[in-house]
């Protein structure tokens, strides 16, 4: 018997795991410029806390959720995704004010897999509670692009609508159900019964775009402040030269949202989800989680998504250097000089016990390290040879130079 991985779910091996470590620390860092700290949260939390806060009549919580339950009979789900267990952390702890976190982390959700579709995905974010201004909007969906860019997905284009608040939208839902009732014998049965439960989720419905394309749309149905708001936020994008395009029927998965709605969709991606990320406001979720009363706005972007939309791009080299012993006895001094690179910084290793200097140059192109260092009679007078295993060239150097060698990127002629 062979034991395979769960259907739905990937190995991530070198050299692909370079690229997410990349992609990785890229996000930490980026998402620390703009001042969000990182926040861990269980990989499981209450099925109630998904149900209320995501919404029990979205598909994520009637199909999608991996729930069970444990040996003291609480109800538990591995979570779908991250903002309601910020929510629920938040709340816990007491918090109040402004706060700004970013995580990443697995989530998990029951769907047919296909390529941007899997049971287990990863997922990167922000969250930023406590502030209700559009100001606040343009800075996660900023980020969100900047990001996306420094990825290298190209042109991104930020689809962008509003679906107001509580009091916008209870004109409009009564208009769009009677508008999707006219319809409702063109519709898909999980349709007509949402018509009921939440019409908005109809627009949302990939089964049933042609009949919701001449829907009512809801940025004709925002109040005063509102439409306001949308308009700053609309302008925002034009003066931080974000490219955008107003999506009058995008409503998102979830039902928390509120006004500002988003999606981040990059240039030529057609996986079944051609969207690498999406957020949005969500200013009633903390009281539907038993919290204050808290404005806030997120995005969440897939880290698998955006590394299938960027296509191929070679990863940085594994090492940067890799020790070959010329001599074997000085394999003890190899070893304390590879303990100072790495003190030094530098992604440094050599093969464990005897090899031949061939056999350990081959180990070096398998490691996939930038260059070897040969430590061989030379030592004696503080010297290496260090060899650029892309190019061929090589040269003697101090030993004590091998940390700035690298640092500069390799002394290599043009």
């Amino acid at each position: 018997m062979s034991f395979r991985g769960p259907k739905g779910t990937d190995d991530i091996l070198p050299p692909e795991s370079r690229r997410w470590r990349e992609l990785l620390r890229s996000w930490d860092l980026l998402s620390e410029q703009y001042g969000y700290a990182y926040v861990a949260t269980p990989l499981f939390e209450s099925t109630d806390l998904f149900a209320r806060g995501v919404g029990e009549a979205t598909e994520v919580v009637e199909k999608q959720m991996y729930s069970f339950e444990d040996k003291a009979g609480r109800n538990l789900t591995l979570r779908p995704e991250i903002t309601a267990g910020v929510l629920r952390a938040y709340i816990q702890a007491g918090l109040s004010g402004e706060f700004k976190g970013s995580y990443s982390g697995p989530c998990f959700r029951y769907e047919r897999p296909q390529e941007g579709r899997r049971r287990q995905f990863w997922q990167l974010g922000v969250e930023y509670l406590g502030a209700n201004h559009s100001e606040a909007d343009l800075e996660v969906i900023e980020l969100g692009y900047r990001y996306l860019l420094d990825c290298g997905l190209g042109e991104v284009v930020v689809h962008v609508n509003s679906i107001g608040d509580a009091s916008d939208r209870e004109a409009y839902h009564s208009r769009l159900a009677d508008w999707l009732n006219e319809r409702r014998h063109l519709l898909s049965d999980q349709a007509q019964r949402r018509i009921r439960s939440n019409p908005l989720r109809v627009l949302d419905s990939k089964a049933d775009q042609e009949v919701v394309s001449e829907a009512p749309k809801p940025v004709d149905y925002l109040g005063k402040d509102g439409l306001e708001h949308y308009e700053q936020l609309l302008a925002g994008l034009t003066e931080r030269g974000i490219a955008y395009r107003q999506a009058p029927r995008l409503v998102r998965g979830l039902d928390y949202y509120t006004r500002t709605v988003f999606e981040y969709i990059p240039p030529g991606y057609t996986a079944a989800q051609n969207a690498v990320g999406g957020g949005g406001r969500y200013d009633g979720l903390s009281r539907l989680l038993d919290g204050p009363e808290l404005p806030g706005v997120g995005l969440a972007l897939g880290l698998d998504r955006i590394i299938s939309a960027a296509g191929s791009s070679p990863p940085a080299r594994a090492l940067d250097v890799f020790l070959v012993v010329a001599d074997q006895n000085r394999r003890s001094l190899a070893h304390a000089f590879a303990r100072r690179l790495r003190s030094a910084g530098v992604r440094c290793d050599l093969v464990a016990g005897y090899r031949s200097v061939r056999a350990q140059f081959k180990a070096a192109d398998r490691r996939d390290a930038a260059a070897a260092v040969v430590i061989g009679d030379e030592w004696d007078d503080g010297m290496v040879t260090i060899k650029d295993l892309s190019s061929g060239y090589e040269q003697v150097i101090p030993a004590g130079e091998v940390a700035m060698w690298v640092v500069d990127g390799g002394a290599v002629p043009r």
